[in-house]
């Protein structure tokens, strides 16, 4: 069965994420280290939390895997991209792993 991660970069009063660094080099790190195991990724841009609220998160990346044991051949590879968070964010990402349901 198919399984996602989602890693989650919340806002909070001094927290700072360069979106520009974020797409065009951190996500080439995780396609460099961890891209034979991923079957698709989604990067979200937090816009706002609704009408006239503001974006609870800074962004949300989804990554989807085959099953399982891709996801855990991707956590393997991972250290590079875990190792640059703070060129980009002072944020301590959250994580959601999850079974594809829809």
């Amino acid at each position: 069965m198919a399984v996602s991660l989602q890693v989650i970069y919340p806002v909070a009063d001094g927290t700072k994420f360069d979106h520009a660094y974020y797409a065009d080099t951190h996500m080439k790190i995780v396609d460099a280290q961890m891209g034979q195991h991923i079957q698709s990724v989604v990067v979200t841009k937090g816009l706002a939390g609704g009408p006239d609220i503001p974006a609870p998160f800074h962004a949300i990346a989804t990554l989807t895997f085959d099953n399982q044991g891709a996801m855990d051949a991707a956590m393997q590879a991972a250290g590079p991209a875990l190792e640059d968070i703070p060129n980009f964010t002072n944020v301590q990402p959250q994580m959601l792993i999850g079974e594809v349901i829809g």
